[in-house]
C-alpha cells in the first residue's frame, strides 16, 4: 500500500520536503518506517528519533505496532515550548 508521509517543521527541514510517498505492507511497523525513511538520510534519523506520530489523525506511540491499513503519516518533531 501507498502511505503518504507529511513532515513538519525540523522534520520537514532534515528531510527536504514537505512529503513523499512511501510503498510498504499493512504489517509494516512505526520503527520499520522510521528505518526505511531514513536509510540515506542521517539528519532526518536524528530528528525520527525524537519525533512523534499520528496515523491518520490518530497518535500514533509505539514504534513497534503495525501500521495497518492506513493513507497518512504526519511526522511531528518537538515544537518550542511543549
Amino acid at each position: 500500500m501507498q502511505i503518504t508521509i507529511r513532515y513538519f517543521a525540523a522534520a520537514r527541514a532534515a528531510a527536504g520536503a514537505d512529503s513523499t510517498v512511501v510503498d510498504v505492507t499493512a504489517d509494516t511497523t512505526l520503527g520499520d518506517l522510521e528505518t526505511t525513511l531514513a536509510r540515506d538520510n542521517p539528519d532526518l534519523r536524528s530528528v525520527l528519533a525524537r519525533c512523534s506520530y499520528l496515523r491518520d489523525s490518530i497518535a500514533l506511540c509505539d514504534r513497534t505496532v503495525a501500521l495497518g491499513a492506513c493513507e497518512t503519516i504526519d511526522v511531528l518533531p518537538p515544537f518550542a515550548g511543549g
